[in-house]
């Protein structure tokens, strides 16, 4: 593919059913193409194991899909996720790192469940992951569609709202390596690392550290970014030698949240110029 196409529309920023998306990897290339993308990156939240499907049906229909993941990870006490793209995802340095954030994943099930059955709910984390293989990153939306599934609340919004939003009675913060281990990782398998969504949050002292722990890029166009955090995070990429990247944080067609497929994208320059900091 010539990614100096002037035409090319890409989103780098999208998840499937692997983690916490809607649609499985060849779902979501044919949602891709429906709307006119001709480059993706699947990033599933510490999980990659969709993404030799995705790539080789990416290939067989027309669609460019770079290899991505959006880690979890901590900085200054925070919960700030790192995008990874390019990055040689059959790594076994990549996979142990992945397979011990799913274990941490599920401990943290564990200590919410038992909470929610104080709260006189009755699931149990067989009812959570009955429908799902052993290989994707089981989240809080796994636990909210249990507890719709159950009838203990009616619909997920209303799980996270009362029960396991931040904050909330059965909240168990998320176990998680810190930002520069996750930077330092990304690069070591030939990847480039962006902060995701970066918002009001990752400003200041907190973008700082992450310069300092070798950040690639920023992420500026997202479904959550206004006018004044596109313009402002586009300054500072500017001024400090960063890349950009951007897209829909892509989770279903009927998400109202992150439904947006099409509607955030970056142009095909953004890409060439990663591959030529990697290239």
């Amino acid at each position: 593919m010539n990614f100096a196409k002037e035409n090319i529309k890409a989103d780098l920023h999208m998840h499937t059913s692997f983690s916490d998306g809607k649609l499985s990897p060849k779902e979501l290339i044919n949602q891709a193409l429906k709307v006119g993308l001709s480059i993706i990156s699947i990033t599933d939240h510490d999980n990659v194991n969709g993404l030799d499907e995705a790539i080789e049906y990416g290939e067989r229909v027309g669609i460019k899909v770079i290899p991505g993941v959006e880690l979890s990870t901590g900085l200054m006490d925070k919960e700030v996720h790192i995008l990874g793209y390019f990055i040689d995802h059959k790594s076994e340095n990549l996979l142990k790192f992945l397979t011990s954030l799913r274990y941490a994943r599920i401990t943290r099930l564990q200590h919410m469940i038992s909470k929610l059955n104080d709260m006189g709910s009755k699931i149990t984390i067989d009812s959570i992951t009955a429908d799902l293989s052993e290989d994707i990153s089981v989240g809080r939306p796994h636990v909210a569609k249990a507890l719709v599934k159950e009838g203990f609340v009616k619909t997920r919004a209303e799980a996270f709202m009362k029960y396991i939003g931040d904050g909330k009675p059965a909240f168990v913060k998320k176990p998680v390596p810190n930002a520069k281990e996750a930077i330092q990782l990304i690069s070591s398998i030939g990847g480039l690392s962006f902060v995701a969504h970066p918002g009001k949050m990752v400003r200041g002292e907190m973008l700082d550290e992450l310069l300092k722990y070798g950040l690639d890029g920023v992420e500026v166009i997202h479904p959550s970014h206004g006018r004044e955090d596109i313009e402002y995070f586009s300054s500072i990429a500017s001024d400090n030698f960063l890349l950009v990247s951007g897209g829909s944080d892509f989770h279903g067609i009927y998400d109202r949240e992150y439904g947006n497929m099409g509607n955030y994208v970056i142009p095909s320059y953004n890409i060439v110029n990663m591959r030529r900091r990697l290239f």
